[in-house]
């Protein structure tokens, strides 16, 4: 699904552009344009026609400007992508604001809630990879808050970053076919239930279950309760749930003095 790479820009002006250090506005920079504005546009274009739309020409007709209007303010497609990046990382900063009355499980999963659904108003993240990230101030603001989710628990610094990686990754992996079904719905017309309903009676006399036991047994199970072929909603739930019982044993079996001692009262959930 990648078809973009963050990064790709130029590492001054894309740096310039993020943490804002200096807006390019020369002699002919119209007054009714800003980089923000830009940017918002961009990301308009991307939600609504995919990132395989996105051109400097399309902002600007979106704006109802001259393309070379936007080179005033933005270098490139490159540099823009890392800043739509950034501005949308910052959507979620404030929403997930660790509570202080919460444990770290709690923190955790509200992390990993916020980044699920800042991918489905944004489906087009997932054709980004970001191995390479853009390092502006919403980004890091949003490494910031996830760190604090589990600061103070007993974990290292790099068990902390590990941590935080982890949960993202998961959400990223999982979303994505939340997305494609989505996706695959507007572009078919039919729902997943819809689509179940018309192959499963085909799937049901084709499926041999002497051949195939556990998949016709467990596929019908999951066909019948689901009434898809899959749920992404709940694997999440079930994968989430997961993940945090594992941090919660590596928390919990922590010795006395190793990144700072096992949980405290106030940082466990339990």
């Amino acid at each position: 699904m990648t078809t973009e790479y963050s990064g790709t820009g130029d590492p001054a002006r894309s740096l310039a552009l993020l943490w804002r250090t200096r807006e390019r506005v020369g002699r002919k920079g119209r007054p009714d344009l800003s980089v923000d504005r830009i940017v918002r546009a961009a990301i308009e274009v991307a939600d609504a026609e995919g990132l395989a739309a996105l051109s400097m020409r399309r902002v600007a007709e979106r704006l109802g400007v001259g393309t070379m209007s936007l080179y005033t303010y933005v270098p490139g497609k490159g540099e823009l992508l890392d800043v739509m990046l950034d501005t949308v990382y910052g959507e979620t900063v404030d929403a997930a604001t660790d509570d202080p009355t919460a444990g770290w499980r709690a923190r955790l999963e509200r992390v990993a809630r916020d980044n699920w659904a800042r991918y489905l108003r944004h489906p087009w993240l997932l054709q980004v990879a970001t191995t390479r990230p853009p390092l502006g101030p919403h980004l890091i603001a949003r490494y910031e808050q996830e760190l604090r989710a589990v600061d103070g628990i007993g974990l290292t610094d790099l068990e902390m970053d590990a941590v935080v990686t982890l949960v993202d990754g998961f959400v990223h992996g999982a979303v994505r076919s939340a997305v494609e079904a989505a996706q695959a719905a507007a572009s078919t017309g039919l729902t997943e239930q819809q689509w179940w309903a018309a192959h499963a009676p085909y799937l049901e006399k084709a499926l041999d279950p002497r051949r195939f036991p556990l998949a016709a047994r467990v596929g019908t199970a999951a066909g019948e309760e689901y009434q898809a072929a899959g749920d992404p909603r709940r694997a999440f739930e079930f994968g989430l749930a997961r993940i945090l019982d594992g941090i919660e044993v590596l928390v919990r079996d922590r010795p006395t003095g190793d990144g700072g001692g096992p949980a405290t009262a106030a940082g466990s959930d339990r």
